[in-house]
Order: C-alpha cells, then sequence, then structure tokens
C-alpha cells in the first residue's frame, strides 16, 4: 500500500501524537508498505532540538518525510505549523508520490495553516479516501492560550465550532482512538466518526530488567532520589497540561504529605519549565526536572518510578498512562477527558475530582504512604493493558485504511457502469 501523511507535529517534538506517529512509520515500514510524511519544518527549532535532522528525509526503508515551510502556530514560537504557499509542495509530491489512501492528522489545525482542507480535493480527482484523525479537542483549549472575556470568548468558541465540524465532515471518515471522546465528537455534529482501537505502547520496551536499584543515580547522577518514592510527571510543560492546578494542589499536599521522603520527577520540557522549578522547589525539597526524554527511554524512567501523576482534563487519550501501565505502575488522574478510558479507580489508579486539591492530596497520600498498595495497583494496572501493542493498534489502522480503498472503489465502479464517461 501506498500511504500519504500529512500531520500537524512530528519529532523531534515529544508528545503522545508525534511518538504514536513514529511508530507508527516504524510498522508501515516493517510491514513493506510505502509511505510520504509532510510535516512542518523544525529547522526554527534547531537551537532547542539540534537533531531535528534525524526525523525528515528517508528515515526509514520505503518512509520519506517532507518538512514544509512553516510558521508559527496561533503565535506560539516553539509550535510550528505549515503555510499556505507550502501546500503547493504538498499537492506536486502527491503527484508523484501516487498515493492509495491519504491520512490526516489534526485537519482542523492544517487548515488554519494551509487555509484549504489537506488532502480531501486531490483525493476526490484521482479518486481515493481521505481519512482524518481526531487528536486534540482544541475548543477545551482556547481559555489556556487566550485569556479573553468570556463573552469574546464564547464567540469564538462557536465559531471555532462551526469550523471544526465543517472541516472533518469534509472527510471520507473521521478516525478517534477514546470511547470517551467518540461520543463527544458526535454531539458537536461530526457525522463520519468511527472509534478504533489504534494507540498501545511497545511491549518489548517493558522489561524487568529495566529496573534497577540504582537507577537514577547511575543514569542522572542523583544520589539522593532511588531511597525516596518517586512520583513522575511525564509530559509537556504547556499550560493545557495542567498545571496550574498541579502547583496549586502542591500547596496542600506539602501540608498533608511528608515530602522529605518524595522525590517529584518532571520528565519532559516547555515554557513553563522555570514556573514549574521554582514554584515546585518551594514546597518540596527534592524536585528534579531532567528536561526532553526520548521515548527510547521512557521505559526505564517509568519503570524506575513508584506512581505516574497526570492532570491534564483535556486529553482525548493518554498514551502516557498506558505506558505507566505497562511499567507497572499505578496512575492518579483527574476524572475527566479520555484518561479516565483505561483507569479503574481504585484498582490500577486513582480519579480524582477535577480542580479539588483536597481529593488529588487524598489519593496521592495513599499511594505514597503504602507501598504495598502501590505495588497490587501496578500489577492490576500491567495486566489491564495486555491488549494493547503498537503492532495491533496500526494493524487495526491499516485495515481501515484497506477497507476506504476498497469502499471507494467499489463507489468508482457502480459509477462508470452507470455512467461510462464516468473518469
Amino acid at each position: 500500500m501506498k500511504i500519504a501523511i500529512i500531520t500537524s507535529c512530528f519529532l523531534p517534538i515529544i508528545d503522545g501524537v508525534t511518538v504514536s506517529g513514529f511508530q507508527r512509520l516504524k510498522r508501515l515500514s516493517k510491514w513493506g508498505h510505502e509511505v510520504i510524511l509532510f510535516c512542518p519544518d523544525y529547522s526554527s527549532l534547531k537551537a532547542d532540538y539540534p537533531n531535528w535532522q534525524d526525523y525528515t528525509g528517508d528515515i526509514l526503508p520505503g518512509v520519506k518525510v517532507i518538512n514544509l515551510a512553516s510558521n508559527s502556530f496561533v503565535g506560539l514560537d516553539y509550535e510550528p505549523n505549515v503555510n499556505r504557499n507550502s501546500y503547493q509542495t504538498v499537492l506536486k509530491k502527491l503527484a508523484e508520490f501516487q498515493p492509495d489512501v491519504i491520512h490526516v492528522d489534526e485537519p482542523e489545525r492544517l487548515y488554519v495553516g494551509f487555509w484549504r482542507l489537506a488532502g480531501v480535493n486531490y483525493a476526490k480527482k484521482v479518486g481515493i479516501p481521505c481519512v482524518s484523525f481526531f487528536r486534540t479537542n482544541f475548543l477545551d483549549y482556547l481559555g489556556d492560550y487566550f485569556p479573553l472575556p468570556q463573552p469574546i470568548l464564547a464567540l469564538i468558541k462557536f465559531l471555532l465550532k462551526q469550523l471544526i465540524v465543517w472541516v472533518y465532515n469534509s472527510y471520507d471518515l473521521t478516525l478517534v482512538t477514546s470511547k470517551i471522546t467518540y461520543p463527544k465528537i458526535v454531539d458537536l455534529g461530526i457525522k463520519n466518526a468511527r472509534y478504533g482501537n489504534l494507540v498501545g505502547f511497545d511491549t518489548e520496551s517493558f522489561q524487568d530488567s529495566l529496573c534497577q536499584t540504582d537507577f537514577f543515580q547511575s543514569q542522572y547522577g542523583l544520589s539522593q532520589v532511588d531511597p525516596l518514592v518517586k512520583v513522575v510527571f511525564l509530559g509537556r510543560l504547556y499550560p493545557d497540561k495542567g498545571w496550574d492546578f498541579t502547583l496549586d494542589a502542591f500547596k496542600t499536599v506539602s501540608q498533608q504529605i511528608d515530602l522529605t521522603k518524595v522525590a517529584i520527577i518532571v520528565a519532559g520540557d516547555g515554557p513553563m519549565r522555570e514556573e514549574i522549578r521554582s514554584k515546585l522547589k518551594t514546597l518540596a525539597p527534592h524536585v528534579y526536572l531532567l528536561g526532553r526524554i526520548s521515548p527510547e527511554n521512557v521505559p526505564a524512567l517509568l519503570m524506575n518510578c513508584d506512581l505516574h501523576v497526570t492532570t491534564s482534563e483535556k486529553e482525548t487519550r493518554g498514551l502516557t498512562i498506558l505506558e505507566a501501565f505497562a511499567a507497572g505502575i499505578p496512575v492518579i488522574a483527574p476524572c475527566s477527558g479520555g484518561v479516565v478510558e483505561n483507569i479503574d479507580d481504585g484498582n490500577n489508579g486513582y480519579l480524582y475530582s477535577p480542580g479539588d486539591r483536597y481529593n488529588f492530596t487524598n489519593k496521592l497520600k495513599l499511594l505514597v504512604e503504602n507501598s504495598a498498595l502501590r505495588q497490587q495497583m501496578g500489577e492490576r494496572a500491567k495486566i489491564s493493558v495486555q491488549g494493547y501493542s503498537w503492532d495491533r493498534s496500526i494493524q487495526n489502522l491499516v485495515n481501515i485504511w484497506q477497507e476506504e480503498i476498497e469502499q471507494k472503489s467499489m463507489i468508482d465502479e457502480q459509477e462508470f457502469l452507470v455512467n461510462p464517461e464516468y473518469n
């Protein structure tokens, strides 16, 4: 199969979208498919991502990545987005490649860059399917980046909703990975939505041999961490990831939990890094910001921690939760968004009431102070994600593409029989 992927972001940026996107490419390459992937140009971030060129050009057998001319996304310099002029490159390369299917991640964000529907008109012209992937509910994030008066924000949300619904309904199919998110986008007005098990983790990477009694000393030179209860936050340090709540909640945490026995591990990077560092260090003696962690090093990090915390209330899924469970550690998360799909409250982790710092503190206290409970929950967590793997989830995606190709072929054949002049 020849697959064209147009995506709003890719490595070296590290988040759930880019990590899963790279895993997708690895499997497609291994299985003998040909892929061309279009993504933003990250050369403007080379000071922060000096390895950005590792993810451009012929990065895997049969896989070519093309970086498109880009500008900042809604004024965020650390989030490049394709620009209007770059779409001509997409059309030219699509014509040369002649794909069997076009797959588009976050088409609403791409529309803001291209000012046109990514892939749709080309797909219609040549008679191939064009599939979209709902990754992020941008409506939920407006308030995090645009602190506007409520009436103005409400108007912008209304207009943006109309745009989002129109964009997704323009595709043959809209894929969504969460059973929680699926009914929400249907209620939003997206009529072509389909849920699929399309997320996973690299099962072979989570091996017991990764556990070390002196992991943080040997890997990061942190001599005081290994004997402590290690609470890990894994993700980008952005406002939309719930960090305002985390910093506020830890004022209560510091009053109810003996933080001299706890190491707070923050793995990730972003514009809130220094604020997080300075505020947490006033509340706890053992705070360590590790910066960006490459995807291949995530399993070892998680397997040498005791529990994972996320306070993001707006995720459409939650890849780090699957990875934490694969590592055999429990998770604390808000009872909100797609993160709740895999958390069985009290069984493999805890869900706290969104915005309730006391409820959050109580759940955290239970796990910090009870190692037997952590171990029991971690064992159940590991069992709960046995049905997930990148091989399975990406094969599910390939099957969907093949179904769409066959369906499009049947429609074309029927059109030809009714009207021999067709095409």
